[in-house]
């Protein structure tokens, strides 16, 4: 291709609402244009790069034995109530009206149409097991959609839907899945890691998810310094610390903390270590219900484990006014201390004594509280969030925390959709069962955007081969002159002849600016057609990723370029 040719509308400046790296390089490097808040058009640079990624999927999937379809973008409303989702899923569902007033939604995931199209399709065990999977457009109304790819309203796509009749055979489709989406990761050249997760509105017994590592990463995740158990931050089981409740060796005791009302101030005031209190965290549920829960000073309260427990679908720090008409102190001064409520704890209260918590009266903390002796637990739980040094739930190591960004999600289903959906096969007795089901997700835009994240310096993008637009680009320094275009002009031509991807800048700009687009857009190998190297007989190749600079003989160039190309070096 050629880069006069070409639309690749490259810019200096960084767009003021470009909050990542990504989002910035991917608007840069003229990969992407905004149409509306989380709408983009793929300019073809950026297309390319997504094509490369949906042709791996494709292979890898292909692979593992799934078929391709593709389902469509507007959805029955009625699919979507059967399945009890249509007043579950929120606001992110887009739901709309025909000029019959018939209910759609823009499909956000398909659970409900694929579904719908094996319960009028398949009628017998030796019709399974089967996976289908799509690559499509899909909408999700994200209240603020943001960084460019990462968070989008609209979004590229692949959904995969596995059915079996036993569990055994769900296992294997996961495993399958499973061990395909390491295939596609490793394949586009990403460092990453699985982890188990949260299954969120898909719903589910059982999921991980595959995060791409970057210190940019939007969601934290847990890793054993010394096996393989990872999880999302969510997700992440802590052990039981071992141990008993220590006997009280100290008087409860009310000690005056005025304006003190976070647990630093009062650590401070007191001066005593954050961890000897207790804070006490008044939340409240959708279901109305109202509990204290109780941590370390030094903790933070994982919601997710606690909706877990208590069965609900959110949680949240109840009001000041709610708090205060619990308490009878306002925010700041909580503690468990003559609560007439349910107080949970996480586990690791059990081992505390003698410790400070709110005394329920502004300015008033009391300290040397002890565990029954001065208030009682309904219920000790996993319910903080991990940190790095707490120790591993399998092992005896000790966990890491990693930034990372989602790009994958594989889940179990059991029978979520197809009870609720009448998807059923009779068995080789000729009775009836209800398939048991999984899905598995990958973003294909999110996974370039996370790529480049991964993958960038501060001169551009430095994309690994594999998903790269351009496989080679060639710089002709001076195009004008006849004996620099020739010579471009000759390896463009061998390159294409080996079936190899590049760009051929032929523009007549200054060689500092074709230098400094070559870097922004990030192709992995760029060969210097110039003067000097063409009165010794040779091009100079750089490595975008390395920086190392080669002298290419120019009889050899092509080959040792598509070499290059070919063992994946680049």
């Amino acid at each position: 291709m050629r880069y006069s040719q070409y639309l690749l509308p490259t810019t200096k400046e960084t767009p003021a609402d470009a909050e990542i790296v990504s989002h910035q390089l991917m608007l840069r490097a003229g990969m992407i244009r905004k149409v509306a808040a989380g709408i983009y058009n793929y300019l073809p640079l950026g297309l390319r790069s997504l094509r490369k990624v949906e042709q791996i999927i494709r292979e890898e999937m292909n692979r593992a034995g799934a078929i391709e379809l593709l389902m469509p973008m507007v959805v029955p409303g009625e699919l979507w109530r059967e399945s009890g989702r249509w007043d579950k899923y929120g606001k992110e569902l887009l739901r709309l009206k025909d000029r019959k007033e018939g209910e759609f939604c823009l499909g956000p995931t398909h659970e409900e149409v694929v579904t719908d199209i094996i319960r009028n399709t398949l009628r017998s065990y030796r019709q399974l097991p089967l996976n289908l999977y799509q690559i499509q457009t899909k909408f999700r109304d994200e209240i603020r959609p943001r960084f460019g790819l990462m968070r989008g309203r609209e979004f590229i796509m692949k959904d995969a839907y596995s059915f079996d009749v036993d569990e055994e055979g769900a296992n294997k489709a996961y495993e399958k899945m499973f061990q395909a989406y390491c295939r596609i990761f490793e394949r586009c050249g990403l460092e990453f890691r699985a982890v188990e997760a949260d299954s969120g509105a898909i719903g589910g017994s059982y999921s991980h998810e595959f995060m791409v590592l970057a210190e940019s990463g939007e969601d934290a995740i847990v890793s054993c310094d010394s096996c393989r158990y990872a999880a999302n931050i969510e997700k992440a089981e802590l052990a039981s610390p071992a141990g008993e409740t220590p006997p009280p060796a100290q008087e409860l005791r009310r000690v005056l903390t005025p304006a003190r009302r976070t647990i630093e101030e009062v650590a401070a005031y007191l001066k005593i270590p954050v961890t000897s209190l207790i804070k006490t965290l008044i939340m409240h549920t959708d279901k109305g219900e109202k509990v204290a829960v109780l941590l370390r000073g030094d903790r933070e309260l994982n919601t997710i484990k606690l909706c877990r427990l208590l069965d609900c679908t959110w949680v949240e720090m109840a009001p000041e006014e709610v708090v205060l008409a619990l308490t009878g102190g306002p925010v700041g001064f909580s503690g468990p201390v003559g609560l007439k409520m349910r107080i949970l704890a996480d586990q690791e209260v059990r081992l505390m004594g003698d410790f400070t918590v709110g005394a329920n009266e502004k300015d008033w903390h009391l300290c040397g509280a002890n565990l029954e002796r001065d208030f009682q637990v309904e219920r000790f739980a996993d319910l903080r969030s991990a940190a790095a040094g707490d120790d591993c739930p399998r092992c005896s190591g000790k966990l890491e925390i990693w930034r990372g960004i989602e790009v994958g999600h594989v889940f179990k289903l059991g029978t979520k959709y197809s009870a609720a959906m009448g998807a059923r096969v009779l068995d080789d007795k000729g009775e009836e069962i209800t398939l048991i089901m999984g899905c598995y997700g990958i973003g294909v835009g999110r996974t370039v955007a996370a790529a480049i994240e991964q993958n960038h310096d501060a001169n551009g993008i430095a994309f690994p081969l594999p998903i790269a637009p351009f496989q080679v680009m060639i710089t002709a320094v001076n195009p004008n002159q006849e004996m620099i275009r020739e010579a471009a002009e000759k390896l463009y031509g061998e390159l294409q002849d080996l079936g190899i991807e590049v760009l051929y800048d032929d523009r007549d700009e200054r060689p500092g600016s074709k230098f400094k687009d070559a870097d922004l857009i990030g192709i992995p190998l760029r060969v210097t057609v110039g003067e000097r190297g063409l009165k010794n007989g040779e091009l100079e190749l750089q490595e975008r990723r390395s920086g190392v600079r080669t002298m290419l003989p120019v009889t050899e160039a092509a080959g040792r370029l598509a070499a290059l190309v070919g063992n994946g070096l680049a």
